[in-house]
């Protein structure tokens, strides 16, 4: 028997590659730069959510390599990788309303842990993780304009939405995410049966915010390089990145002092604490991609390129803004943009939150919640739920 001695060496090449491979991923994190990866932010999603009473299924929904006739696949990707979205679906009584979660920039969908309970027992609850965040894929991102950006986000979620063959259900997002999905209503308002902003981002310009505090900081050295840094795109995450091993430490004080300050409403326990501090440095860590989004999206100091305000007129979809009492999103952007909206719209404002409302005050969060989505439950639902404001909240 004739042995090839060529076969026999690629043989031994391509065994010594896999046992390097292997040998690689068996590295401990702690002798990485980044000790992250997806693997690593898929299984401190599962730690986090392992608070979540409620049963659930995690899947990567496939999404393709780019929208159906489009001449480009992710935005000029050349790969043709399908793409995938990271999501979870709690259990929930038959005949539920659909509700879809949409976190905010540098989050994802696990900061809604705190949620998931109280809101599954009234919604069939989704949450995703956006294209380029979390446990989704992270393609490159290539957009070069604002609206190709917009484009990203809101395309991506709609092939979402047709793989999982969703309709008529509520979209909830926060900051960033509230840009997102208020976008997507303005697109595709055929799919949505009332959204809820919270905390949105991206109502209002720079010219029309007139911002002295901005004004006065461009004319310092320090203001100049801060511009500078975001006309660059360097983004937080950047930071953790660069500092490797001692990334998660950063993270760690951030954690304890946002959500372990009495003053921002309800405290992290120890566990959650620790739990969420090991999700938001993985998340952070891995490799840049949605994040990219932010300069195109907004303008030095975080005002809109391409305003929600503008947009009031065209609203077609019933609106219910939910606001921090501490929140650093102002709610009258929401109140000048309820002014031309030919829909209802209503503005709740949560005591003794910040612009984490979800997360400083779980219980009035979800009364909002339930008090914007009453017209969807059943009498005994709204007997349950209150149909009414309560908990402190505010509507203005």
């Amino acid at each position: 028997m004739r042995i090839s001695l060529r076969r026999v060496a690629e043989e031994i090449s391509s065994s010594g590659a896999a046992a390097a491979s292997k040998k690689r991923s068996l590295w401990p994190s702690v002798l990485r730069w980044i000790p992250s990866s997806t693997d690593h932010i898929i299984a401190a999603e599962k730690r986090l959510l392992s608070l979540v009473k409620t049963p659930y299924k995690q899947e990567q929904v496939n999404i393709g390599s780019g929208p159906p006739g489009s001449k480009i696949r992710w935005f000029r990707s050349e790969s043709n990788e399908a793409r995938l979205i990271n999501t979870v679906t709690f259990d929930s009584k038959e005949e539920s309303p659909t509700l879809v979660m949409v976190h905010g920039y540098g989050a994802s969908q696990g900061f809604f842990f705190r949620n998931f309970d109280a809101l599954a027992k009234h919604f069939k609850v989704i949450a995703i993780d956006q294209l380029g965040w979390g446990g989704s894929s992270r393609p490159d991102f290539t957009c070069k304009s604002t609206q190709e950006t917009e484009d990203w986000f809101i395309d991506s979620f709609e092939e979402w939405r047709k793989a999982k063959n969703l309709s008529n259900f509520i979209l909830l997002g926060h900051s960033f995410g509230g840009y997102v999905a208020a976008k997507y209503a303005l697109k595709h308002p055929e799919h949505i049966q009332h959204l809820i902003l919270v905390g949105p981002a991206g109502f209002t310009s720079e010219t029309e915010n007139k911002s002295e505090w901005l004004t006065r900081l461009r004319a310092t050295w320090k203001g100049a390089i801060l511009y500078h840094l975001w006309e660059s795109n360097f983004t937080p995450q950047k930071i953790i990145r660069g500092l490797g091993p001692w990334g998660p430490d950063l993270v760690s004080k951030y954690t304890s002092s946002r959500f372990g300050n009495p003053s921002n409403g309800d405290v992290l326990t120890k566990d959650e604490s620790r739990l969420l501090t090991d999700y938001v440095y993985h998340t952070l860590a891995a490799k840049a991609s949605g994040e990219l989004c932010m300069k195109y999206i907004f303008s030095f100091g975080a005002f809109a390129r391409m305003p929600l305000l503008h947009c009031a007129p065209e609203w077609k979809v019933p609106t219910t803004f939910i606001y921090g009492s501490q929140d650093w999103m102002n709610y009258q952007g929401a109140q000048e943009a309820r002014k031309n909206m030919k829909v209802p719209c209503e503005i709740i404002r949560v005591p003794q939150a910040g612009h984490f409302v979800f997360i400083d005050n779980p219980s009035a969060f979800h009364s909002a919640v339930y008090y914007a989505c009453h017209k969807f439950f059943s009498l005994d639902q709204n007997s349950q739920n209150s149909s009414s404001l309560s908990k402190g909240l505010q509507s203005v």
